[in-house]
């Protein structure tokens, strides 16, 4: 018998979406829900169940919408994701290419990029596959309730980590460290605002908490493509003025390789990888940005990483090229903090202002990104089985407080952001980013039609990340040893 339907491919994903015919449901002579059992019901207009069930298996779709769809673009999306990967991380950047070389240091971001983004497009289509809204969520179906308490913690870890870095540098470059003098200071000189603390507070009530307390991270589109444009300011700035001294001669050859000539030297290599892990870390954001997709789809949200990785990777790579250039074996883990001086070029006061004021700028509006899904899992955490967090404002706005409490004593305590990026790389990061995304994909092959191409890739990718973890941690305990002896 001939039909005008064709059968869908094991392979694609449908998603259905609710849609009438007619304008006004009062005026249509049927509507339709869906019973316990998994059939579409039609009723009349009373309500009244009409005898006619229609056998439809929602379970086997991988996600019923039961509302329009109506959230961000792909450039939403993207500015988004990009956000959540572009921010305190790009700073530690130059530092790492010190340690590792130029040719070593952008092979590894490359790569890096490339195994982040495969990486998001397995969490992407499983979490689909599984009906799950949250990174926590895809984990448990494969692995257990333990395994998605484990990586909830992860994600608090790493986001927490994170935030309180952003805070450091805030910190750091307006109010000044130890060695470098603070933007605060060059203007108007010694004053009130050399108190880190207090300038780190003022920023955490006057703009970080009213951006913190919005409930829906489609909300931060336009602040983050406010901050991806700052961030790409800062790259274009110290990549021109490096070219500019490049031409003149100004510039040292910068080291082509590894150094291996001291044990700090090697300890630094033993390290640094899981710092740069951190720097591609976006998977605790992938499901919140895929729930408010307009008209989502797997095709569509794998499009969306891989502009976003490509975007990164060549921001993470004109960065770190240009700020090891500018400042050579002085680049310090925190490249904003080199700025405080000459540069050797005219308009370089102007230049320094404009690059720390900029990127304060770009961390303030990243933020409220990183945060959100920090409350989003601290809440599923504590409250599991409660209304969702944007339907109970005095608990979102409860949350929001105290973790940005606890967020600033941490930035008071940690003394800097190399620290903080050791220890969450090499832990919750390499986690987050690697370990459990080819975790799930092992466990739910068999349901998500992996090929042997991606499964062999998917234990090639648990293996380096199991690996980078263990050295990455042996490294920091080393470092820790070799600064108390």
């Amino acid at each position: 018998m001939d039909s005008k339907y064709s059968t869908i491919p094991k392979s694609t994903y449908v998603e259905l979406q609710p849609q009438t015919d007619y304008p006004n449901d009062l005026n249509s002579p049927r509507s339709s829900s869906v019973n316990e059992a998994g059939y579409l019901r039609s009723k009349d207009v009373d309500g009244d169940d009409i005898d006619d069930d229609i056998e439809i298996d929602v379970d086997n779709y991988p996600l019923v919408v039961s509302g329009p769809n109506s959230g961000s673009g792909v450039a939403g999306a993207v500015f988004n994701l990009t956000t959540t990967i572009i921010g305190a991380g790009i700073m530690t950047l130059p530092a790492t290419m010190k340690v590792l070389g130029v040719v070593l240091g952008i092979v590894l971001i490359i790569l890096m990029g490339i195994v982040s983004e495969i990486s998001v497009e397995l969490l992407v289509r499983f979490s689909v596959l599984c009906k799950a809204s949250s990174y926590g969520e895809v984990v448990q179906h494969a692995m257990g309730r333990p395994s998605r308490i484990l990586s909830e913690i992860c994600i608090i870890m790493n986001n927490a980590g994170v935030l309180i870095v952003y805070l450091i540098i805030i910190g750091d470059v307006m109010s000044g460290s130890v060695h470098h003098m603070g933007v605060f200071d060059q203007l108007m000189g010694n004053g009130v605002w050399d108190q880190r603390k207090l300038v780190i507070l003022v920023v955490t009530v006057i703009f970080l908490a009213p951006l913190c307390s919005l409930d829906k991270i489609d909300s931060l589109s336009l602040t983050s493509a406010a901050s991806v444009a700052l961030a790409v300011v800062f790259v274009v700035i110290a990549f021109v003025v490096a070219f500019i001294k490049l031409m003149e001669g100004r510039i040292d050859p910068p080291r082509m390789g590894p150094d291996f000539s001291s044990k700090q030297a090697i300890l630094d290599l033993l390290v640094v990888i899981p710092i740069m892990t951190n720097a591609f870390i976006c998977h605790f954001n992938v499901q919140p940005i895929y729930n408010e997709l307009k008209g989502r789809s797997p095709q569509k949200m794998n499009r969306v990483g891989r502009i976003t990785s490509a975007l990164c990777i060549l921001v993470y790579a004109s960065t770190a090229l240009a700020g090891y250039l500018l400042f050579g074996n002085n680049t310090e883990s925190d490249v904003l903090t080199n700025f405080d001086k000459d540069l050797g070029i005219r308009f370089s006061s102007a230049l320094n202002y404009t690059v720390r004021i900029g990127y304060i700028l770009h961390l303030i509006l990243v933020f409220p990104v990183i945060h959100f899904s920090l409350r989003q899992t601290v809440d599923s955490l504590l409250f599991e089985g409660s209304a969702p967090l944007s339907e109970s404002k005095k608990r979102s706005l409860g949350l929001t407080a105290v973790l940005l409490v606890l967020i600033y004593i941490g930035s008071t305590m940690i003394p800097s952001i190399w620290t903080a990026f050791k220890l969450t790389g090499a832990t919750s990061a390499v986690s987050l980013g690697f370990i459990f995304p080819s975790l799930i994909a092992l466990r739910l092959s068999h349901q998500g039609g992996l090929s042997h191409l991606e499964r062999f890739f998917s234990w090639v990718m648990l293996v380096l990340a199991g690996i980078v973890s263990i050295v990455g941690v042996i490294g920091n305990i080393y470092s820790i040893k070799s600064k108390s002896d």
